[in-house]
């Protein structure tokens, strides 16, 4: 049965009182003792969004249109709250006008639900990361990562470096455990300060709703490259949108942005008076020796030079050296008395996250596979294959290509020059045509194939590789023809890899 507002309001304020979750003293905790709160989207960040809101004594309205979800009542995560109820499928949208406060996962779009018009109202229309920002204690510094590409392993490895460093560190946002989760154990634990640093990633669809609460101590702005377009429309739009992370930055916090990039500098005017600035590509900032393999860092705010050495690490790919470089430079930013010489020590220590240069077998004829799934995009394809310079690969193309502003080619022809010292292009999926017909126009002068699956593709690359060769997954497309994403991807590709 789904109640109505007003009942569900009743119902769950007298049940709240019973089951003892309204404390006498009021605190974060209960900040929203007597409020609804309608989440919209019930995925991984809906949900954690519903959780903290009943933590903080709200009476909860979650809806997804999404019918085949499990209502969160029958969720063991949420049975000891009865003052929620969920609504899948269609929906009233004059619930969300009568709510305190809406609360929006990432995957909805604001066309959806009139949350636009409701914006635009005045009313309480919040992301789910501003949500948990409102009650993240002041004394976690935040570490904010965005861009198009690279920024869950620069998230990653400056998790793994304070982590190593002793700080009790929350990793997460866009990245596997949503904000949400951090401002949960924050207001629940009997430890004062459950984390001392969160390193969060954000996308640009956690930054769609104008920012009102999160304060990173140091935002990154890695890139901005074609991507997302069919939501954002214009790359100005998408550069307006990712440059909010700094919209609430004080003049003592540090923005770091990319040397040279037309969008974001636009985009930057805004915010560029409110904060120091550090640059990937100049000072003060980071500049990367790739020959040295060495990093030299000079952070505005502290006015010395520092140097990591890059030399020890581990991981595939030249670019993983800059993705370091960056993580340091974000880490000693936010002042906390770590020093390089031990960032330098921990380089070799770091570990790439699951389907990003991912080398998961090498087979009895001396050929490596590599899962590079997560290149859902040609900017992210194309910074793969630079990493491979050294290789001899038979390299993976295909899926659904994303809409950028060259319609026709979707950008595969610049991939053209990195492809040039490799074995062999085969494509695959949805568009895998226009992509084995993009790189023949562009002068691609290896050999190139045509297969119908990835299943198929890998078939073909096991019969043209040689001893130690490399078979390259990294796609340049998202995964939506065959997969549910890139994750179910790469792991297919994974189980092949290991197919004799």
């Amino acid at each position: 049965m789904i109640c109505s507002y007003e009942t569900l309001a009743r119902k769950s304020n007298s049940k709240v009182v019973h089951r003892g979750m309204i404390r006498s003293s009021f605190s974060s905790k209960d900040d929203l003792r007597g409020q609804t709160v309608v989440v919209v989207g019930l995925g991984a960040s809906g949900r954690s969004a519903a959780r903290l809101a009943l933590v903080r004594g709200a009476s909860v309205l979650a809806i997804d249109k999404n019918e085949n979800l499990v209502p969160l009542e029958h969720d063991p995560m949420f049975e000891k709250y009865h003052n929620l109820r969920t609504i899948l499928g269609n929906c009233d949208t004059d619930i969300l006008m009568k709510a305190e406060k809406v609360v929006v996962s990432p995957g909805v779009p604001l066309q959806n639900y009139g949350l636009s018009s409701l914006l635009q109202s005045g009313r309480q229309v919040i992301s789910e990361m501003q949500f948990a920002a409102e009650v993240l204690p002041k004394c976690v510094k935040v570490l904010a990562i965005t861009g198009t590409n690279g920024k869950s392993t620069v998230t990653s490895f400056a998790g793994q470096m304070l982590t190593h460093l002793g700080f009790n560190t929350f990793v997460g946002g866009n990245l596997g455990t949503p904000l949400s989760e951090a401002s949960i154990l924050c207001l629940t634990s009997s430890v004062q300060t459950k984390y001392q640093v969160a390193v969060v990633e954000v996308s640009s669809y956690q930054m769609e709703i104008p920012n009102k609460y999160f304060c990173p101590s140091v935002a990154v702005v890695l890139n901005l490259t074609p991507d997302h377009l069919e939501r954002h429309k214009t790359m100005q739009d998408y550069a307006l949108t990712k440059c909010r992370i700094f919209s609430h930055m004080s003049h003592n916090k540090l923005a770091v942005l990319p040397i040279g990039n037309e969008h974001l500098n636009e985009a930057f005017k805004n915010y560029a008076h409110n904060c120091h600035v550090a640059w990937l590509g100049a000072y003060p900032g980071v500049k990367i020796d790739m020959k040295a393999k060495v990093a030299d860092l000079k952070i505005p705010s502290m006015g010395i030079a520092s140097r990591v050495q890059l030399g020890s690490m581990k991981t595939m790919g030249n670019h993983n050296y800059h993705n370091a470089a960056v993580a340091a430079l974000s880490v000693l930013g936010l002042d906390m008395g770590i020093e390089a010489d031990s960032i330098s020590e921990l380089i070799e220590t770091l570990k790439t996250l699951p389907h990003r240069m991912q080398i998961v077998h090498r087979d009895a004829y001396g050929v490596t596979w590599v899962d590079d799934s997560k290149a859902t995009n040609v900017e992210s394809a194309y910074t793969g294959l630079m990493g491979l310079k050294e290789q001899k690969a038979v390299v993976l193309l295909g899926g659904v290509a994303k809409v950028i502003e060259d319609k026709d080619s979707n950008g595969f022809r610049k991939l053209v020059g990195p492809l040039i010292n490799h074995r062999c292009v085969i494509t695959f999926g949805f568009s895998g045509s226009m992509i084995y017909e993009t790189l023949q126009a562009g002068g691609l002068t290896i050999p190139c194939i045509r297969a119908k699956t990835l299943e198929h593709a890998v078939s073909c690359a096991r019969s043209i590789a040689e001893n130690g060769d490399t078979i390259v997954l990294t796609p340049g497309c998202a995964s939506f023809d065959e997969f549910k994403n890139f994750e179910h991807r790469g792991k297919v590709f994974q189980k092949l890899a290991f197919t004799s």
